[in-house]
């Protein structure tokens, strides 16, 4: 049997989970970010075909950091600087970044690893503002019998995504949202994994009130470590299974965009899982 022939016979009846927000107009997103905006421009029948035919066509306009997307590492500089003591200056021009922008990060197909905080907590949800501790991450994974390996992506699951459907809420910029403390940042870019990533719009603990004033996850894991950050994903499904099946691992896909030294791009990651009956 071919290699290509014992992939697809190990993935036949493979659930597939997709882990990205629908993007929307008035969707969440960070303030700090030009908003989603999508128009139909072009309907059937504006222009007609002589034989009949029509097409219509559409544009969009969006910040990059909106919805369901991943940071490059030229995303965030600390002391004017980048990953690998980069000068942030020095590669930066009108149109972009010439180093470290979402072009050179390449497609991911590894081990995906989710961490159900708030199932560890007795929680659907956890609190707004709550910190992800390294108690919690270590609990997790003996709780869940895993070991996080480098080059892993591992996806910190707080329920967060469930509340979607509340603007307000969801954002945070009030209330705060729940997320990984700075020691759990030092805890994760130690683990050396390649990707992380959670349900809120910013990877990091927000606390009431305190909006996106200081990121020090985005700080260690970005200008540090030069892990990519996946942010507004969407585990309420993957969390579930994780609950009534005990899935903690699976194979994890998602691919950036290429575009040309910008700062990150939409994604639509995949959890694909093997022996769970697919839905």
């Amino acid at each position: 049997m071919s290699d290509i022939n014992v992939v697809l016979t190990a993935l036949q009846g493979a659930r597939v989970i997709d882990l990205a927000q629908a993007f929307e107009p008035g969707m969440p997103q960070s303030p700090n970010h030009p908003i989603y905006q999508h128009s139909l421009v072009r309907r059937h029948g504006d222009v007609v075909r002589p034989d009949g035919g029509s097409a219509a066509n559409d544009w969009i306009v969006s910040g990059i950091h909106v919805g369901t997307h991943i940071d490059a590492l030229c995303h965030v500089s600390h002391d004017g600087v980048l990953y690998e003591a980069v000068d942030a200056a020095s590669v930066t021009t009108s149109k972009g970044f010439t180093k470290f922008g979402i072009e050179s990060v390449p497609p991911f197909v590894g081990r995906g690893v989710v961490l159900n905080i708030a199932a560890l907590r007795g929680v659907d949800v956890l609190e707004p503002g709550e910190a992800v501790t390294v108690a919690d991450l270590d609990a997790a994974c003996e709780r869940q019998s895993v070991h996080i390996q480098p080059g892993d992506a591992l996806l910190i699951g707080t329920g967060w995504a469930r509340h979607w459907g509340d603007r307000a809420r969801y954002e945070g910029q009030h209330g705060g949202a729940p997320g990984p403390d700075t020691e759990a940042g030092e805890w994760i870019a130690d683990k050396g994994v390649r990707l992380a990533g959670g349900e809120t719009i910013a990877f990091e603990q927000i606390l009431p009130g305190k909006g996106h004033a200081t990121l020090p996850v985005h700080k260690r894991l970005l200008v540090d470590a030069g892990i990519n950050i996946i942010e507004t994903l969407n585990l309420t499904e993957l969390l579930v299974l994780n609950v009534e099946a005990n899935v903690s691992e699976f194979l994890f896909i998602t691919i950036p965009l290429k575009l040309t030294g910008a700062t990150g791009s939409p994604v639509r990651p995949l959890a694909v899982i093997t022996g769970v009956s697919a839905e």
